[in-house]
């Protein structure tokens, strides 16, 4: 289906049929910023084409179970755990409406059992910025190695492991490999958590001894035995939250987000604008990228955003007569200044560092082009490159080897006036109990001063939006509709 209203711009919108004999259950009200003034709620009505989105997702899913029930005392330990922390399951659920939907779409295409669309929740609480000691990263939590295995890219610009879409992919391809080669699902996914090698190694142990292979009674490292009861504890929630005196929100069978095909480079920022949404709900659908312009080696690339914001953001872009990114390519000497270099584009030297993956080094070691804020000035014309045309290939060939974030094991936060300890629980992506726990406090009352422990948590790491740029509203940038639109050559918005 096609429409080409918005200043010619082909808007292309692609749907799964669901099954309507599938009954909704909603349990509660449904949680969402999702902006409902008429014309939002029209172009969803005149965009969702051949969608039942009376069902409730969770009903869906229900529908789809196909792993056998695994009924043993790690279940039990992990139901009691999500169980005890209600704050830490909202935050979880909360976060999971805005990929549940494409998940359990492609895992229905594919027949999996739809238990499958639940494992991000154990993987990384559907954080899609979650990175662990070992270097996984992403809602699926790839490792590098396996990423790169099942073709997602990680470079200076970009790390598709936190793709969601992307990684969605690799990880029900990587899924149906491991069941091909173990039969059996609860083998499959202790695979995908130890790896094949390590569950294989297990299974002729068993069979030189004579020995039953299955899951339950393999040999295997303490978090792959937790693993599939820890999945398992999950899916029971899902089924009965009231059993566990546990609420979960309805989350509405349609698509959250939309495909939109954008120029080669755009400002992270300024598409957030161009959007109508804050930059926080830009990220999180747009996780993989490293710095705060957007390009692609290639003419152009794709966004995700919401459904409500898609047309928006084309209409907004045909009518921008600016440019699309305030960040251009410098061509900084050997032995030149860092705190120099900054000073000439304004920018302070820790934000320079930053937005091109550097060390502290005061000076630079090599000649190579970094990546600055774009100014006119005479004096640097010759060493500056057109911001349209940032040499993507040259600044990832010197920085390639700094582009992966580093996790501290020994991670801590400075209590500054103001903080909770469920606010810093919250901004960690973990629970105030086990930061009282980590930290042997006996009360939750903080000092500004003190240090608080955040142990093994994963901490979103999104170095796009550590940089700055000037913030302007998209009422100040964006022309009337009576003017000129750029000449903008067929882009698509997708629904996914």
């Amino acid at each position: 289906m096609a429409d080409t209203n918005v200043s010619g711009v082909e808007i292309e919108v692609i749907s799964e049929t669901v099954d309507s004999d599938l009954v909704g259950d909603p349990v509660q009200d449904f949680l969402s910023d999702i902006d409902t003034n008429e014309a939002d709620q029209s172009y969803q009505q005149d965009t969702i084409v051949d969608i039942d989105s009376d069902i409730d997702l969770w009903s869906r899913i229900k529908t789809g179970y196909a792993i056998p029930n695994l009924k043993s005392q790690y279940t039990t330990n992990h139901e009691t755990w999500y169980a005890s922390r209600p704050d830490y399951m909202r935050r979880m659920l909360e976060r999971s409406q805005k990929y549940l939907f494409h998940i359990v779409e492609e895992v229905e295409k594919r027949g999996m059992p739809t238990e499958i669309a639940l494992l991000p929740m154990i993987e990384s609480a559907f954080n899609p910025q979650a990175y662990s000691r070992s270097a996984a990263s992403g809602i699926w939590q790839f490792i590098p190695s396996t990423g790169k295995s099942f073709g997602l890219q990680q470079n200076w610009w970009v790390d598709n492991r936190r793709d969601v879409t992307a990684a969605t992919n690799a990880a029900l391809t990587y899924l149906q490999k491991l069941h091909g080669m173990f039969g059996t699902w609860d083998l499959a996914l202790a695979a995908y958590n130890a790896g094949e090698g390590t569950v294989q190694r297990a299974i002729n142990k068993n069979r030189s001894k004579g020995l039953p292979t299955d899951y339950e009674s393999l040999s295997l490292p303490p978090e792959t035995r937790n693993y599939v009861p820890k999945l398992q504890a999950i899916k029971n929630i899902v089924t009965d939250p009231e059993r566990f005196g546990l609420k979960i929100n309805s989350i509405p069978n349609r698509p959250y987000f939309a495909r939109v095909t954008t120029p080669k480079q755009i400002d992270a920022k300024l598409a957030a604008e161009l959007a109508e949404i804050s930059f926080e709900e830009f990220s999180s659908l747009n996780p993989s990228y490293n710095r705060p312009v957007i390009t692609a080696t290639n003419d152009k690339h794709q966004l995700l955003l919401p459904v409500w914001a898609a047309e928006r953001f084309v209409t907004n872009l045909a009518n921008y007569d600016k440019p699309l990114t305030n960040w251009q390519t410098y061509n900084a000497k050997r032995g030149e200044r860092m705190d120099n270099i900054a000073q000439k584009f304004g920018i302070n030297v820790a934000q320079l560092r930053s937005v091109n993956g550097l060390t502290s080094a005061k000076k630079m070691r090599v000649a190579q082009p970094m990546l600055v804020p774009a100014i006119h000035d005479d004096n640097l014309d010759n060493d500056i490159n057109n911001e349209e045309s940032i040499d993507v290939a040259e600044l990832e060939k010197n920085n390639l080897h700094e582009s992966e974030p580093k996790l501290s094991s020994s991670l801590i936060h400075k209590v500054k006036r103001g903080d909770t300890l469920h606010a810093i629980a919250d901004k960690y992506d973990t629970d105030s109990k086990i930061l009282m726990k980590i930290n042997r406090l006996k009360s939750s009352k903080l000092k500004v001063g003190q240090t608080i422990k955040l142990g093994t948590t994963n901490v979103a790491v999104n170095k796009s939006s550590r940089s700055s740029t000037k913030k302007v509203s998209v009422k100040q940038r964006v022309k009337s509709k009576k003017t000129k639109s750029r000449n903008i050559k067929a882009r698509s918005i997708v629904r996914i």
